[in-house]
């Protein structure tokens, strides 16, 4: 091993030394902690991102480590005793640092192992094992961290597919729909991916202004694929049956075909037109409307089961009024609790939702609910809040330039 201009074989004893380590090379706390900053601030090359505070958090843990062994060895003296505890801090590195970071934080280790080997009185057989063992598991932290890493880019890249396939499910809603002003809300309970088996979805067609709203039971993919049947299904179906329960029989048409028979989804169907809504319901939630201050549960005339058992359900109409408000939610809403104490959707509706825009109103519905929950819930919610601002004036046709000088004719 090569220790300045001199050539020693690393076991043999060196000529002893007074104590207080007299012609050993010199060094101070000082020395100590430039040699960590410096370590530290040379992590990555320029030009790459800054560390996560994860990655910081992770690097200042094996800096500390560093200081507090430096700082032992200091005050006791003599041979260095406690060398072997540098090999754990490219490990506290590696919990959430990359592996380069974990590197230079092995490295700086290292040379702080061989600076306290050179400056004890004799260099022994344990100390040298000591700054191998702290070679050894620098490497191995750093394969650690390196597959950690790469699985954290590949997570973070099947959260990113998610999203895209969220997206492609669930399209923007609003903030104007035909005569309606509309806003769509998708809450996960996962914070690590955006993509379930509720689903919602409005429309301007001929035959007025259509939504939907539903929720497939169960999670995970298979749920995801059903709702974008389902979806698929009624984005074609509405611009074509005049009749809501036509489009009911369509989409259990297509449930039943895709799903086993105790696999089904609640929905409810909505049509706007002149002022008119129509209800449509298949097993689910009933929508709250927002009127005057009051808030209206509108439940169906009769029930009837989800899509895919076949339902057979009766339409309910009601006129609405300017400044009418609608919401339609999924029952991960009406089942959000906080120690047993449901959230309380009807009483505190007119509160959250009947200020601002629909999209104010659904934020902060969103914000009281995650409060309620403590930031636990149990089921995805997908929410869509319409408003109703009064039929449009039916103005006379004008007349076409060309027919023009045929009536002055």
């Amino acid at each position: 091993m090569r220790y300045g201009t001199q050539t020693r074989d690393p076991i043999d004893a060196r000529p002893a030394k007074s104590a207080g380590f007299e012609g050993s090379p010199p060094f101070s706390p000082r020395t100590i902690s430039g040699m960590l900053v410096r370590g530290r601030m040379n992590l990555y090359p320029a030009g790459r991102r800054p560390m996560s505070p994860e990655s910081r958090a992770g690097l200042g843990a094996a800096v500390a480590l560093l200081a507090i062994v430096s700082a032992v060895e200091l005050a006791d003296g003599g041979d260095p005793n406690y060398l072997g505890l540098l090999a754990a801090a490219p490990f506290l590195a590696a919990a959430f640092a990359p592996w380069r970071a974990v590197l230079a934080a092995g490295g700086v280790a290292t040379l702080v192992g061989v600076f306290f080997a050179w400056a004890g009185p004799d260099l022994l057989v344990a100390t040298a094992v000591n700054v191998c063992g702290i070679v050894r598991a620098t490497g191995i932290a750093a394969a650690v961290a390196a597959v950690r890493q790469r699985q954290a880019e590949r997570i973070a890249e099947l959260s990113k597919l998610a999203s895209v396939a969220q997206q492609a499910v669930l399209r923007p809603l609003g903030p104007q729909v035909g005569t309606l002003a509309v806003a769509g809300r998708y809450i996960s309970a996962s914070v690590a991916a955006d993509i379930g088996g509720d689903l919602y979805e409005a429309l301007d067609t001929p035959y007025g202004i259509r939504m939907i709203i539903g929720d497939v039971r169960g999670k995970g993919l298979d749920a995801v694929r059903l709702a974008s049947i389902v979806l698929g299904s009624y984005r074609h179906v509405a611009y074509d049956r005049a009749d809501l329960r036509a489009i009911v029989a369509d989409l259990d048409r297509a449930v039943a075909r895709s799903v086993g028979d105790e696999d089904f989804v609640t929905a409810i169907l909505v049509e706007e037109r002149g002022g008119t809504l129509t209800i449509v319901n298949c097993g689910h939630p009933a929508p709250l409307l927002l009127r005057r201050g009051e808030v209206i549960p509108l439940e169906p005339i009769a029930p009837a089961p989800p899509l895919g058992f076949m339902p057979v359900a009766r339409p309910r109409v009601e006129r609405l009024e300017p400044g009418d408000r609608l919401l339609l939610y999924t029952d991960g809403l009406a089942e959000a609790r906080r120690d047993g104490a449901f959230f309380p959707t009807a009483e505190r509706a007119w509160r959250l939702l009947g200020h601002g825009t629909v999209g104010d109103g659904l934020a902060s519905l969103e914000t009281a609910l995650i409060e309620w929950v403590r930031g636990r819930l149990d089921d995805d919610i997908a929410l869509v809040l319409m408003e109703y601002t009064g039929a449009q004036p039916v103005t006379a046709p004008s007349t076409p330039s060309w027919e023009v000088g045929s009536q002055q004719l």
